[in-house]
């Protein structure tokens, strides 16, 4: 009679391999959330075409003359060239509509909007300080710098020091500071009028308006 082999315990294991192998995938599998949030950009479009419903309208014409009519008529004028139907006054009564091509309106609106947003900036203060005996070419270097912010549209403080025995030169200091708001006078407006603080003068200056 032949003797039944002892089995390697290593096979012992595959029941318990075929279950979890075959059954793992019932259990449902939980999602790893994404670290990427997904922001969704809403682009504001202008009503345009069929979805302008006002019951007159006031069609701007190209040499600048406008006429009130109803949405169908200025619909079929647009499709006539076909362009499109674009209302860019809605708040006006009649709305004011136009007749343009929608991709183009709406990237010179986009452009018009950046630029807007670049002349918004907010302004700032920026600081120029020189001392009590700075001379004449590094004063000219000043200047040149606070051109540069005007012409960025920011304001600049001017502020001059004055050190240990200086402080009984006062007037001086006030005349020298005095002198670079005439001479920057082409292209700004005094903000704030010279004043003392401590152991130095100050003046802001703005752009000047156009």
């Amino acid at each position: 009679m032949v003797k039944r082999r002892d089995l390697p315990c290593s096979l012992c294991l595959y029941p318990a391999l075929y279950v979890l192998f075959f059954l793992f995938p019932l259990f449902p599998l939980q999602h790893r959330r994404s670290n990427h949030t997904r922001v969704s950009v809403s682009v504001r479009r202008p009503r345009s075409n069929e979805g302008i419903r006002a019951p007159k309208v006031l069609l701007v014409l190209d040499d600048g003359t406008a006429e009130e009519m109803t949405p169908e008529e200025a619909l079929e004028r647009a499709r006539s060239q076909e362009l499109d139907l674009i209302e860019v006054s809605p708040k006006a009564q009649p709305p004011v509509v136009k007749i343009d091509d929608l991709g183009r309106y709406m990237y010179q609106q986009k452009k018009k909007d950046q630029r807007q947003k670049s002349h918004s900036k907010q302004t700032e203060v920026k600081m120029l300080r020189f001392g009590f005996r700075t001379e004449r070419h590094d004063l000219e270097r000043i200047m040149d710098r606070a051109r540069e912010f005007i012409a960025e549209r920011h304001l600049v403080k001017l502020v001059v020091r004055l050190r240990g025995r200086e402080m009984t030169n006062k007037d001086y200091a006030k005349k020298k500071i005095a002198t670079l708001v005439q001479d920057l006078s082409d292209a700004t407006e005094v903000e704030q009028e010279i004043r003392p603080q401590g152991n130095q003068f100050s003046v802001v200056l703005r752009p000047k308006r156009q």
